[in-house]
């Protein structure tokens, strides 16, 4: 019976000591982080003045299911609406930190005479910064208002979309033992098929869902359907060759997006707790005193890194992204530290083999001084930035201050800007729907009707029905595919008049979208039917027309667009509603 308690055992000594530190923390005005990684190592293997944890594997498949809470939690904290209406600005600075940083990271490891994918995991480490940590220290300090504190966090929103990524790429790249191009770039192409596949059949079903089942769906149940869909996609996510972590992200963002999204994320913040406790707990287990002391070297060169090279590149990057020096020294100084994300991508290293075990203590070592000297770095800023401004020549200040109002200007798309942004985003949305389609009804609608209906008709009639059925399906997603949208419909008409130019490019988008809508055709009748070339493409061209001009498929395209239009617009309607009605 004890033997079967060990689980129970290691638990309450997990969270017990996690609890007692983490108040001796609280009291010391310490992030609660630090306190369970310390607790980990007190109760770690090694550290023998305590008791000591007996199932570590149990333990560490806990922390695993800690990682994807962690993940959905910040994926219900996110939102792919706000991220698009993100200026410039953070875009470029999070893009220009990641990539320097990463070069850093890559060059240091190699310096330091790690293999080439320890070298690679350590720029992705040394990229990221702590979002907890950060929030944490602005909340203390009372710094959250801040237009730079704002600025700080959005960075910090696209560097974790970033880290999802990362990590998906990395573990393509150890399981090839490569970082080959080819791979890397069809990768990209899968996973940004992917989530966007994910992201649209998401807002069109589950927000339809709990509106419908609205007065049947309490707290419990709410939270059940929730954990429910989230591991549901993780798995998902696993089987077409992707992270657990990125479907738990993908999941907690598409919830976001719902009415429910802030009462779910409220429901959940104590599962997150728990788990993310017993995440950060597991990291603290890893850490080796014997390991800290033989490297004690390297620690000190990548803390001095990561407080001194990327706090300097952080500042940089947001300054060349057009922010004023002074918000762009307190953005980069806060930037200083690495965290949670660093943790999960060098346990990612650690499970797929590419990399030595000692390098993660390493970077607990290293996420823990920097943690530590955060709110430090944070209060340096304003003395670093008087000095410059004393020291700067009058020239060099007039300089910047012209480049950061013209980075702050702010025009709004106008003409081909607006037209291209809107109307490219729908023809790569219903593009990726019809392949979806395509490749379902290949894979499983297919061999379904030929294991079912085989020795009730011929072969000839089973292809007919299959080619119908999927050319029905596909039918409203291939009319948005054609379709000027309703937005682009006013631009292009203005754009039409202006000049001859513009006429030829519109004429030239539009028989783009036509041709691609007739591909999809012919891949499907290809599929069913041995036609010759040109018989299958006038055939194809002639179902593409009736497609257009058929009105049943229109107000079935109609009702598609609106309903998703709602759900996604819903959230806000219910704010605004709230603000009228206050």
């Amino acid at each position: 019976m004890a033997e079967d308690l060990h689980l129970v055992s290691d638990l309450a000594l997990i969270l017990i000591s996690a609890g007692i530190v983490t108040l001796i923390f609280k009291l010391l005005k310490q992030p609660l982080v630090l306190g369970y990684i310390v607790a980990g190592f007190l109760v770690g293997p090694h550290f023998n003045l305590f008791p000591t944890v007996v199932e570590k594997e149990v333990v560490s498949q806990w922390s695993e299911i800690g990682i994807i809470f962690l993940l959905f939690a910040l994926g219900l904290e996110f939102s792919f609406k706000k991220l698009l209406k993100v200026g410039g600005t953070a875009i470029i600075a999070s893009v220009a930190e990641i990539f320097i940083m990463f070069s850093i990271g890559f060059v240091s490891g190699y310096l330091l005479g790690w293999t080439t994918m320890e070298s690679v995991f350590l720029g992705g480490m040394l990229a990221m910064s702590s979002t907890t940590i950060i929030i944490k220290a602005f909340d203390d300090m009372g710094l959250k208002r801040e237009p730079f504190a704002e600025l700080t966090m959005v960075i910090l929103i696209i560097q974790d979309i970033v880290a999802i990524l990362m990590m998906v790429l990395l573990s393509t790249a150890a399981v090839s033992q490569s970082v080959n191009g080819q791979d890397m770039l069809l990768c990209i192409l899968k996973l940004v098929f992917f989530l966007i596949l994910w992201f649209v059949v998401g807002i069109a079903i589950i927000p339809t869902f709990f509106r419908k089942a609205k007065k049947y769906i309490n707290d419990e149940t709410l939270v059940i359907i929730s954990v429910g869909l989230c591991f549901g996609m993780v798995v998902f996510a696993t089987s077409v060759g992707f992270s657990s972590a990125l479907g738990a992200f993908v999941m907690g963002s598409i919830l976001s997006e719902t009415i429910e999204g802030e009462h779910i994320e409220k429901l959940f913040k104590s599962i997150k707790d728990l788990f993310g406790a017993v995440f950060f707990v597991s990291v603290g287990m890893m850490v080796d005193p014997e390991v800290l002391a033989h490297y004690w070297g390297t620690i000190l060169i990548l803390t001095l890194i990561v407080l001194i090279v990327k706090a300097l590149i952080s500042a940089f990057s947001v300054l060349i992204a057009g922010e004023t020096l002074e918000n762009s020294l307190k953005a980069g100084f806060s930037l200083a530290q690495i965290g949670e994300f660093s943790f999960i991508i060098a346990a990612l290293g650690v499970s797929l083999e590419v990399m030595n075990p000692v390098i993660y203590p390493i970077i607990v070592a290293v996420a823990v001084i920097t943690t530590f000297t955060t709110p430090y770095c944070i209060k340096m800023a304003a003395p670093v930035f008087r000095i410059l401004d004393r020291k700067l020549p009058q020239k060099a200040k007039t300089i910047l201050n012209n480049y950061s109002l013209m980075g702050n200007s702010g025009r709004s798309g106008k003409g081909w800007t607006q037209v291209i942004k809107v109307s490219l985003g729908r023809t790569v949305v219903f593009a990726i729907c019809s392949v979806a389609l395509i490749l379902l009804s290949f894979k499983f609608l297919s061999p379904f009707m030929q294991e079912h209906l085989q020795n009730v008709l011929s072969v000839k009639v089973i292809n007919i029905i299959n080619c119908a059925i999927t050319l029905l399906l596909l039918s409203p997603f291939l009319l948005g595919l054609i379709r000027h949208g309703s937005h682009t419909q006013a631009a292009y008409s203005k754009l039409w008049r202006e000049n001859k130019f513009n006429r030829i490019v519109i004429v030239a988008w539009t028989l783009l979208r036509i041709f691609g809508a007739c591909v999809f055709v012919i891949l499907v009748l290809s599929k069913y039917f041995k036609f010759t070339g040109w018989v299958v493409v006038i055939i194809a061209l002639a179902i593409v027309l009736f497609i257009s001009f058929s009105r049943r498929i229109l107000n079935r395209y109609v009702k598609i667009e609106q309903n998703f239009m709602h759900n996604l617009n819903a959230k806000e309607e219910q704010g605004m509603t709230k603000e009228i009605n206050r």
